[in-house]
């Protein structure tokens, strides 16, 4: 029977966008500059550290730094957003303030500078921009790449039906690597412009950075590497380490949050705001697992990825196979050892899975706890789990804090809508 089931997460993310200011301040506007050319200006950036950031944006009076956010307890990785709250605003820049950014993302790796992800533009967070303002940005960006990497561009064009997803140009040099790039036919089609990205890194950078350079989207991880991420404590604990952190932010993108970080995990160089694009989430209402589902069944193969519902919340309740993916007809039952087996048998092959679920503290209450008004749709990673506790281990993507948690395996499997897993198909 057809199930649609609606992820409503952008009132949940709302909710937990609590910023870090005093109550009396909170009726108040803030606003900031941020100068971001420190991070595309080489070998400069190459030097910064972790306790760079602090000290080129101090947090001055304010509880928490409105400048950014550390999207990890192990300062590994850290985000710039525009929006941080609903009462501040931060101009970033590129290009001496010639050219405005929504977010960027700056990883480390052993302390010091690893790359940078910078969204130039999206339509999730920006709403439009115009042909005018896009060929500007586009033109400044490059040429300061060009020159930053003392090097010719190889220019891309996005064919989708060949898995080439994006357009733009890629620089490679004894100095680094860069690539700057938009969604496909935004200057041949005249197509509407989703989003404009740049990604600078260092030359021997690998994983999600070293794939963005390539035309074809595909896993630089292979499916034999992913057991050697399995991560083993005294205390019964077996999950899956090394996903990357993302922080949806307060829009309703918790499914193409959860599927960025799995893309990331694997080395797919793909972020939420293309994903959004691809998949037709709207940042104002969430996404549908079961129209996710469909869509990521269809554009698989683009990835280089099998993607598989494991089971799916049929119309009269009760978590079923899905045996018609475009009927939504849904067969037999996936019952709570199946449910159980599933989450074991992938977490000791590496392999997290996207858990659909319904948010009920006092039902299924959590470790930590969430606050007993957080409630509806949501989608998150399944990593892991606890035979002595009998627990299952979860991961959220809203930032520093919600890496590893946990859910009773009872509860988790009477919460579920939908179980998905994604797997690179290379051995």
């Amino acid at each position: 029977m057809a199930h649609r089931s609606l992820l409503t997460c952008y009132g949940l993310a709302l909710a937990l966008l609590a910023f870090a200011i005093s109550p009396s301040a909170r009726s108040q506007e803030f606003r900031f500059e941020a100068d971001l050319d420190p991070f595309v200006n080489l070998p400069g950036a190459y030097k910064l550290t972790p306790g760079s950031l602090a000290e080129m944006f101090p947090q001055g009076d304010m509880r928490a730094n409105p400048y950014f956010e550390w999207l990890d307890q192990a300062k590994t990785r850290a985000i710039f957003k525009r929006h941080p709250a609903g009462n501040v605003e931060v101009d970033l820049t590129l290009m001496k303030g010639e050219v405005p950014v929504q977010e960027m993302i700056v990883d480390f790796k052993n302390g010091t500078f690893l790359g940078i992800t910078i969204s130039i533009f999206n339509r999730g967070d920006a709403g439009k921009l115009d042909k005018e303002d896009f060929d500007k940005q586009f033109m400044l960006v490059g040429r300061h790449l060009g020159e930053q990497l003392a090097t010719k561009p190889r220019g891309r064009q996005g064919k989708i039906e060949r898995g080439i997803l994006t357009s733009g140009f890629t620089w490679i040099s004894a100095r680094g690597m860069a690539v700057l790039e938009y969604n496909p036919g935004v200057r041949s089609a005249n197509k509407k412009i989703e989003f404009l990205r740049m990604r600078l890194c260092r030359r021997d950078a690998k994983g999600a950075y070293a794939a963005a350079m390539q035309d074809r989207v595909g896993a630089s991880v292979r499916t034999s590497q992913l057991p050697s991420f399995v991560k083993k404590e005294s205390n019964g604990n077996i999950y899956v380490s090394q996903i990357p952190m993302v922080d949806q932010g307060g829009k309703g993108y918790c499914v193409v949050a959860s599927i960025q970080r799995l893309f990331e995990y694997y080395g797919v160089p793909c972020d939420m705001h293309q994903l959004a694009q691809i998949t037709g989430a709207d940042p104002n209402r969430g996404t549908s697992a079961f129209y996710t589902n469909k869509a990521l069944t269809q554009i698989d193969h683009l990835f280089k990825m099998r993607y598989d519902c494991i089971g799916i919340l049929g119309e009269r309740g009760g978590l079923r196979e899905l045996i018609d993916e475009e009927k939504g007809y849904v067969g037999e039952a996936v019952e709570g050892r199946d449910f159980k087996k599933a989450i074991q048998k992938y977490t000791d092959s590496g392999i997290p899975l996207l858990w659909c679920l319904n948010l009920n503290p006092a039902s299924y209450p959590e470790d930590p706890p969430l606050s007993e008004q957080t409630r509806g749709g949501h989608m998150r990673l399944i990593i892991g789990y606890n035979d002595k506790t009998d627990h299952i281990l979860f991961s959220d993507s809203w930032g520093a804090g919600h890496e590893v948690k946990s859910m009773a395996m009872n509860h988790a499997y009477s919460a579920t809508t939908g179980l998905f897993m994604m797997k690179p198909v290379t051995n």
